[in-house]
């Protein structure tokens, strides 16, 4: 039985990866599942960690209370992204399942009140580093998608999420000037995969100040990068790799030949010997973050793979070395275990999305 059987068995037990061949397709009955895992949390307030640095005794409030729009999905960011992938699927696959339950789901979140009380907070005091920039680019790829969604639903839900995303970009383009170094790090504040996002958003909403803005650091942060330490690769609680989300950020931004230039310095020999993280407590909130990477790391690869001609022996190479990394964590995406349930499911359906176009 496939990954996809084993998950609609149960949801709950996990398919060893030495005995599964699993389905590399984004498939309707794939889609439903991973909407379920993303629907069971969005409206789910506890367990929860908060983001929040208060300013006085009455900001000990609930997560719904201070965030009614994102207080699901254990965190903030996590709840964005929740929303993003259930909007993509709805927008893709208007026929699944679980179509009414995301319509549901999006009306009551993405309520012009609950968006603006989220633009509230971002008011207050000591709110400037708030999900800087992990959350703010999973908030501008919701608002991207939305605006790419040509339906009267989308068109509400991205009018009430507008003042949200303005706010955001708006922070973005402020701080990108005075960000000198990146962030090249496996977890949340890495700069790269938060400029591939962002750009994602300029393009889509016209924000030709921000689009410039992540053009202009991207190539003076990576521009002259040489020798990438891919060994160095994972850390214990990566759940990106450094090295190839900034290769996968370059690839848009360089033409074929420079690009390859560039990839040839940075990473020489890629894929090489590299293997999938080995997930060994999917209860650890932070060990699982390494199935996280085995997705995200995919991604990344099949990313690289389209920037090669179909007959070029680094496309397969690189395919493969994808492959071998989402059939080590696809399988165990329902585990049973909220610390990975509340947010693989995202990684997934873009990970397979970017297999779909190879």
């Amino acid at each position: 039985m496939g990954w996809m059987g084993q998950v609609a068995v149960g949801m709950m037990v996990a398919m060893p990866v030495q005995a599964q061949e699993a389905d590399l397709a984004l498939t309707d009955a794939a889609a439903d599942r991973f909407a379920a895992l993303a629907l069971k949390c969005v409206r789910q307030e506890f367990p929860n960690k908060l983001d929040h640095v208060m300013n006085g005794a009455g900001e000990v409030q609930s997560p719904k209370a201070l965030h009614p729009a994102f207080y699901g999905c254990f965190d903030w960011h996590s709840s964005v992204h929740g929303h993003w992938m259930l909007a993509r699927l709805l927008r893709t696959r208007p026929g699944l399942t679980q179509a009414a339950a995301i319509r549901a789901a999006l009306d009551e979140n993405l309520a012009p009140e609950r968006i603006a009380a989220e633009v509230a907070y971002l008011d207050q005091p000591n709110r400037r580093s708030f999900e800087r920039t992990y959350g703010w680019a999973w908030l501008l790829k919701l608002s991207a998608e939305l605006k790419a969604w040509d339906a009267p639903e989308a068109r509400r839900w991205s009018a009430a999420l507008e003042p949200l995303a303005l706010r955001i970009a708006a922070a973005y383009r402020d701080f990108l000037p005075k960000q000198t170094y990146p962030i090249r790090t496996g977890v949340h504040p890495n700069s790269a995969f938060g400029l591939d996002l962002a750009l994602d958003y300029a393009r889509a909403a016209g924000d030709t100040k921000l689009e410039a803005a992540v053009l202009e650091r991207a190539g003076a942060w990576f521009g002259r990068d040489r020798r990438g330490p891919l060994a160095w690769e994972p850390g214990g609680e990566d759940f990106l790799s450094p090295c190839l989300e900034e290769a996968a950020l370059m690839a848009r931004l360089l033409p074929g030949d420079r690009f390859h230039r560039w990839l040839d310095g940075f990473l020489p020999g890629l894929p090489g010997p590299l293997a999938p993280a080995t997930v060994s407590d999917r209860t650890d909130p932070k060990i699982v973050h390494l199935d996280g990477l085995n997705l995200s790391r995919a991604r990344a690869l099949y990313a690289l793979a389209g920037t090669f001609g179909a007959k070029d022996p680094r496309r397969g190479a690189l395919i493969r070395a994808a492959d071998r990394h989402a059939r080590a964590s696809l399988p165990h995406l329902a585990s049973g275990s909220y610390e990975g349930e509340h947010w693989l499911a995202t990684f997934a359906v873009r990970m397979l999305e970017a297999r779909s176009g190879q």
